[in-house]
């Protein structure tokens, strides 16, 4: 098997070369008047939340015929910090471009210096968090939320992308969007990638709310509230850690 790759620090951030090797071609990006932007920490629910989007929009041009203009809107996923590591880390042994993720205690080191690929969680959260306190243009979404009320956010994206879709065409969005029915989307669409080993952990794992009960001990978890306390100390963002 090919060495899984190295973290070096990139204009100040944690990176690998796969996402540094085209950089130019990033920053020189330009989106076309009818993106959405989806912005998230790694394992926050990055692919769930671009199906819900991809699947309003198609009922929206099917309806309509033509989509409204969008430009410069930006939705941002944030999922509370046990719950991102402890994706993080499947996620990290099973895709084959990522560094090996090591111990699960010393991972747990990575994560709050800000070691893991795209860096400090923490910086990452606030920073977003402060722009979209001061640009209306961005929604900021919590995971946590999703979960525990799927119909009331995606009312809320609709509302903010200027979508209108009727309650029948919502209800085929929260099927379609449902982590099983997605899971199950994925593993088939993942069938034949060679970067990504299912064996070792499926890349949609479990998407809920909780799961890090079962990977911290109780010594960890004190601990790591105390880092999180000193880390999080002036901001007033608030994560449910359970639901």
């Amino acid at each position: 098997m090919a060495q899984k790759p190295r973290t070096f620090k990139f204009e100040g951030v944690t990176m690998t070369h796969y996402f540094t090797d085209n950089w130019e071609k990033v920053k020189n990006f330009k989106a076309k008047p009818d993106d959405v932007v989806i912005a998230t920490y790694p394992k926050a629910g990055t692919t769930w939340m671009s199906e819900i989007v991809d699947q309003l929009f198609f009922g929206e041009i099917r309806r309509e015929s033509s989509s409204p203009s969008i430009f410069d809107r930006m939705i941002y996923v944030a999922r509370n910090p046990k719950d991102i590591m402890v994706s993080y880390y499947h996620f990290d042994r099973m895709n084959k471009i990522q560094p090996d993720p090591g111990a699960w205690e010393e991972y747990i080191d990575k994560f709050n210096t800000g070691q893991l690929v795209f860096g400090s969680w923490y910086d990452h959260v606030q920073g977003w968090w402060e722009k979209s306190r001061s640009y209306s243009r961005i929604c900021y979404v919590f995971f946590e939320d999703m979960r525990e009320d799927p119909a009331r956010e995606i009312s809320r994206l609709c509302s903010f992308l200027g979508l209108s879709p009727n309650e029948t065409q919502k209800k085929e969005v929260l099927r379609k969007t449902g982590f099983e029915e997605m899971k199950k989307s994925m593993a088939d669409a993942l069938s034949n990638n060679d970067e990504f080993d299912e064996s070792v952990s499926p890349f949609m794992r479990k998407g809920i709310v909780g799961d890090w009960k079962n990977h911290f001990t109780v010594a960890q978890n004190e601990a790591f509230n105390e880092e999180y306390r000193k880390k999080m100390k002036e901001s007033d963002l608030k994560f449910k850690m359970e639901i």
